[in-house]
C-alpha cells in the first residue's frame, strides 16, 4: 500500500503541469451529500500479506460486513484541474485498534466521526461527462467520543457531469494511518454534488450598428468578362458556358471534359484522356504487357507463369518443370510399378562382408540394374538407407549403417550416375521391419533400402 501512496503523490505533483485553456472550467463552490461504506479489515490483511493473497483467498471484506455512513463535502475549484474538498462524515462501526495501540477493540459498533481536507487532481476538466481523478489529503477522526486519530486519505474516483454544475461522484479511498490510534482502512463512496452559487453570465455587449455599405462596384477579378456577382469562379478565368468557371476536368487528369473521352477516369492525352488500355484485363497495361492478349502476372511482365514441359502445370507449382508429369504427383511423372519393384528386388540382393561395409561381388549385378534405371531417366533421384539389427548397440550400428549406405552410394556413382542425384543415410536399428528376437527377424532388419523419387 505504501507504493500505491507514493505513486499517487508523484502523479499529484505532476498535475500542475496541465496546460491551462483560455476558457475556465474551475468548479464553483459546491455541496455534496455522500453515502459511503467503511471497510476496516481488508487493508490490514493486505499490509500483513499481499494484495494477491487477499484476492486469491477471497479475503476482501463482503459488503454486508462493511459499515454504512453519511457525509457532507464542500468542493471548490482552485484551478481547472485541481479542486479543494473539505469533508465531514459519520458511521457506526467496530474499530479494530492495532495491538500496538494498547486499546482493546470494541465488540459493539460505536460512532466514528471523520473530517478531512483534500485536493482532487482531475485528469480532465469539468466540461467532460466523465472525469477521472485521484485525491490526496489529511484527515482526523474521533471514535466513541474518546479516541482521536490522524490519517492521510488517498483515492481514485470518477466524476459524472449531469449538467448545470451538478455531478455524481464515485470514489475508492485508502486511509493511511498517521497516528498510533489510526488504522489503515478503505472507503467506498457515492455522492451527488450541486453548486451553491449560480454561474455568472458574461455581460452582453451590444455591438454598434454597422456603417452603411459603400456603393456596389461591379468587379471582374479574373478578367474573364463575367462580373464577380455572376461568376461562380471569380478568381479563375472561365467561360460563360460554365458560369465563369473553366471547362471542368472531372477526373483531374489535366484533360478537360470536352476533350476527354473518359471524363470520370484518369487517363493520358495519347489515349484522349482514357487510361492506357489493358486488353487481357490482367491489371498490367498494354504498354508494359509483353503478352497483351493473354492474362498474366507482373513478375513475368504480363505473361502467364511458364510451363516449360507443357504438362499443364506451371513451373512455379511443378516439382519437375523440365519433365512432363501429372498434377497428382506435383508435375512429376509417376514412377512405374515395375521399376519400383525392380529397385526393391535389387535392394534385397545387396550383401556385405560380416561386420563390414565392403560390398560382396554378388551385389554388383543388382546395383548395376539400379544404375541403369537412373541413367535411363535423368530426372529420377535415389535415397539410400542403411539399417541394422539391434545386436551390438548404437555405438557400432550407427557408423556401420551409414558406411554401408555410403558404399552403395559410391558404387552407383562409379557407374556414371551423378552423385548429386543421390543421398545416403544410416539409421542403425531404429527402424526395424521384423522382431529382433529371432535370427530370421534380425536377418530381415539387416538391409539396405533404395527409394526412387522425382523431388
Amino acid at each position: 500500500m505504501k507504493k500505491f501512496l507514493f505513486c499517487l503523490i508523484a502523479v499529484g505533483l505532476s498535475a500542475g503541469l496541465f496546460a491551462q485553456s483560455t476558457i475556465s472550467y474551475k468548479k464553483r463552490p459546491t455541496l455534496s451529500v455522500n453515502f459511503f461504506l467503511k471497510d476496516m479489515y481488508t487493508a490490514n490483511l493486505v499490509d500483513h500479506g499481499s494484495l494477491a493473497s487477499v484476492l486469491n483467498n477471497s479475503q476482501w471484506t463482503k459488503v454486508k460486513d462493511m459499515a454504512p455512513g453519511l457525509g457532507l463535502s464542500y468542493l471548490q475549484g482552485l484551478t481547472d484541474h485541481i479542486d479543494f474538498v473539505g469533508s465531514l462524515g459519520g458511521s457506526f462501526t467496530k474499530y479494530p485498534f492495532s495491538f500496538n495501540s494498547g486499546v482493546t477493540a470494541s465488540n459493539d459498533s460505536k460512532f466514528l466521526l471523520e473530517t478531512s481536507a483534500s485536493l482532487n487532481f482531475k485528469l480532465l476538466t469539468d466540461n467532460y461527462f466523465v472525469v477521472p481523478y485521484f485525491t490526496l489529503g489529511i484527515g482526523a477522526s474521533m471514535y466513541s467520543g474518546t479516541y482521536f486519530a490522524a490519517t492521510m486519505p488517498t483515492g481514485l474516483g470518477l466524476q459524472f457531469n449531469l449538467g448545470e454544475g451538478t455531478y455524481v461522484n464515485t470514489q475508492f479511498g485508502y486511509n493511511a494511518k498517521i497516528s498510533d490510534l489510526a488504522i489503515n482502512h478503505l472507503t467506498y463512496s457515492l455522492g451527488i454534488a450541486s453548486p451553491l452559487k449560480d454561474k455568472k453570465e458574461a455581460p452582453v455587449v451590444v455591438a454598434p450598428p454597422p456603417p452603411p455599405p459603400p456603393p456596389v462596384v461591379e468587379k471582374d477579378t479574373d478578367g474573364d468578362g463575367i462580373v464577380d456577382s455572376k461568376d461562380k469562379c471569380p478568381t479563375v478565368p472561365g467561360t460563360a458556358k460554365y458560369d465563369g468557371c473553366p471547362v471542368p476536368d472531372t477526373d483531374g487528369d489535366g484533360i478537360n471534359d470536352e476533350n476527354d473521352k473518359c471524363p470520370t477516369v484518369k487517363g493520358i492525352a495519347k489515349y484522349n484522356g482514357c487510361p492506357i488500355p489493358d486488353r487481357d484485363h490482367d491489371g498490367i497495361n498494354d504498354e508494359e504487357d509483353k503478352c497483351p492478349d493473354v492474362p498474366g502476372v507482373a513478375r513475368y511482365q504480363g505473361c502467364p507463369v511458364p510451363d516449360r514441359d507443357h504438362d499443364g502445370i506451371n513451373d512455379e507449382e511443378d516439382k519437375c518443370p523440365d519433365v512432363p508429369g501429372v498434377k497428382e504427383n506435383f508435375g512429376c511423372p509417376v514412377i512405374k510399378e515395375e521399376v519400383v519393384k525392380k529397385v526393391n528386388t535389387s535392394a534385397k540382393n545387396i550383401f556385405f562382408q560380416t561386420n563390414s561395409a565392403k560390398l560382396l561381388p554378388k551385389s554388383f549385378k543388382a546395383l548395376n540394374d539400379v544404375a541403369a534405371i537412373l541413367k535411363e531417366d535423368a530426372a529420377l533421384k535415389l535415397d539410400i538407407e542403411g539399417h541394422t539389427d539391434s545386436t551390438g548397440g548404437d555405438k557400432i550400428n550407427v557408423p556401420l549403417s551409414k558406411a554401408r549406405a555410403k558404399s552403395v552410394y559410391d558404387y552407383i556413382a562409379s557407374q556414371g550416375v551423378d552423385a548429386s542425384r543421390m543421398s545416403s543415410e544410416g539409421y542403425a536399428s531404429s527402424r526395424p521391419i521384423a522382431p529382433n528376437k529371432t535370427p530370421a527377424g534380425r536377418a530381415l532388419n539387416r538391409r539396405v533400402e533404395m527409394k526412387l523419387k522425382y523431388f
